[in-house]
């Protein structure tokens, strides 16, 4: 069974305080946006992980993937299977890249094995793997509270936009992302914000990592200004990574500086 797990843009990320339980409590609206992994899993006679494309660091066991496979045969009969990820979307990019192949492994070892599952009662196991993993569950623009796990569907569509992403080959781990942040009252309700015309969504939506993090990162600043310079309707940082996207009503190209980095553009379906 093959599987595309997409990526992530947040319009808007507010981080409202520090829980006592060490987390951050934020405010955020994820989209999927179709900048894909691969993801094929196949019954086996023994367990077994593998991957292609862009490297993976750390141990086989901590693999998201394999922790979803390991959670999950904890409460249903599996028999073993082979997992083989071909990664394409950057880590440390703020797109959710590793979230999503968790949710789909989720939804994969699900119709495999038949198991008696609705998506909506594989979210306790999503959330277990990671903060965002369940947004990935659903094909809908969510609304994003708590730790970004508690989710209420908006109604967005980014449909016929054409958006572009550009990862400048350098990421930012989520610890360093939250290190400077300063939490505060968000400044609007985003469900309404959003509601609004794109045009007013620069002067009324923002991400607050990129307070703390343009300073330390200049060039994603300027990225950001290149994007309006484009003619982007909307452009922000994605996340805590260092991905920033531009929303247009037409299509662009990238400016010839960032020939070096990953990019992604196309149509939002």
């Amino acid at each position: 069974m093959v599987l595309f797990p997409p990526a992530k843009i947040n319009i808007g990320l507010f981080i409202t305080e520090k829980r006592a339980d060490g987390f951050h409590a934020l405010e955020t609206c994820f989209v999927q946006i179709p900048w894909t992994d691969i993801l094929e899993i196949s019954p086996a006679t023994s367990f077994s992980f593998s991957s292609t494309g862009l490297p993976i660091s750390g141990d086989v066991s901590t693999n998201l993937c394999v922790r979803a496979f390991n959670l999950l045969a904890k409460d249903f009969p599996m028999s073993p299977v082979h997992i083989h990820l071909h990664k394409i979307i950057p880590m440390g990019a703020g797109l959710g890249g590793g979230s999503s192949d968790a949710a789909y492994t989720l939804m994969c070892l699900r119709d495999l094995f038949e198991l008696p599952l609705h998506n909506q009662d594989l979210v306790p196991y999503a959330q277990e793997l990671g903060s965002d993993c369940a947004f990935f569950l659903f094909n809908q623009a969510q609304f994003g509270q708590g730790k970004g796990d508690e989710l209420s569907p908006i109604p967005l569509s980014l449909k016929g936009y054409f958006a572009l992403l550009v990862y400048p080959n350098f990421g930012i781990s989520t610890q360093q992302a939250y290190a400077q942040v300063k939490p505060k009252s968000a400044p609007t309700y985003l469900p309404e914000a959003i509601s609004l015309p794109m045009e007013s969504w620069k002067n009324n939506i923002k991400n607050d990592f990129e307070e703390s993090l343009f300073p330390a990162y200049p060039q994603l600043e300027q990225m950001k200004k290149d994007m309006y310079a484009l003619g982007a309707e909307y452009a922000a940082m994605s996340g805590s990574g260092s991905t920033m996207f531009g929303l247009f009503k037409q299509k662009v190209d990238p400016p010839e500086g960032w020939a070096d980095f990953s990019t992604w553009s196309g149509i939002i379906p």
